[in-house]
């Protein structure tokens, strides 16, 4: 089932708004995501702990068979624990959220999300005194001086564990992970003991994910200035980095944040997890 959300319509919506009825809740079949499939949505995902985002993806169609939340997936009060501590308003982390996560920080499988990126497996590799050349000269989707290589998906653990036959700590380093798509590389800078405790992290859940977004933007106090501010074109391009402009994550960010912002204040909900404490945090450098 794809990603659908307010306007979006066919088989699927309809299928998905049988599944609503089935679950209790008073929609029409109009193959149409409409103001009322959004709203039993919303329904759905406070009284299973989700985020309230109306949107639905992987998280609110499992939650939707299963009747809760599986516990790795981000609640509401993760987001207001992150806006408290950043002190921004809720509506620019729901909206970086939103734009961000793109709907889950783990594959199917289980396994967070990542990226590898083989130019900064590059660098990596150099900062611990291995010559990168060799192995760039066998395994040029593994090592290069360039980006590329990508995979996407599952398959980007196939790259990363050839990395890691190089060098485990710089393969973990040179991968985003989670639905914020942090860099390992930054893990010192944010606090955590090790890379390997911030892979733990990354495996834990998305609450940790968003953990590392926080300790990012807590970090570079110019960086919280801007979100705070709303300050999304210069927000975009010092946390996604100079292509953010092709993205439009400026302009996702300001409609995401107009709309959570014009939104009543959503019910308090329990936190997923305590935190364990995030430049230009996706765009490897």
């Amino acid at each position: 089932m794809k990603t659908r959300r307010l306007g979006d319509h066919g088989d699927d919506v309809g299928l998905l708004q049988r599944w609503l009825i089935r679950a209790g809740y008073a929609v029409q079949v109009t193959h149409l995501y409409d103001a009322a499939t959004e709203a039993a949505v919303i329904a759905l995902q406070r009284k299973t702990g989700l985020v309230d985002d109306g949107i639905a993806g992987p998280k609110t169609y499992a939650a939707l068979a299963t009747g809760q939340r599986d516990p790795k997936h981000l609640a509401l009060a993760d987001l207001e624990r992150a806006a408290h501590t950043l002190d921004v308003p809720l509506a620019c982390i729901r909206a970086v959220n939103e734009v961000e996560s793109r709907g889950a920080g783990f594959l199917p499988d289980g396994r967070p999300v990542i990226l590898f990126e083989r130019h900064v497996f590059w660098k990596r590799l150099q900062a611990r005194g291995i010559d990168p050349a060799p192995f760039a000269a066998r395994q040029p989707d593994i090592v290069s001086r360039t980006r590329g290589g990508y995979r996407g998906g599952a398959a980007e653990y196939t790259r990363i564990a050839m990395a890691e036959s190089i060098d485990a700590g710089a393969a973990w380093e040179s991968a985003s992970w989670g639905s914020f798509q942090v860099m390992g590389y930054h893990w010192e800078r944010l606090g955590y003991a090790g890379i390997d405790e911030f892979v733990t992290c990354m495996e834990s859940g998305e609450a940790q994910h968003l953990d590392a977004f926080v300790r990012f933007i807590a970090a570079d106090d110019a960086l919280r200035r801007m979100l705070g501010a709303r300050q999304w074109a210069a927000f975009a391009r010092a946390y996604n980095g100079p292509d953010y402009a092709a993205n439009l994550y400026d302009v996702k960010l300001a409609r995401a944040y107009d709309r959570y912002a014009a939104q009543p204040a959503p019910p308090t909900q329990a936190a997923s997890g305590t935190p364990r404490g995030s430049a230009d945090a996706t765009a490897a450098a």
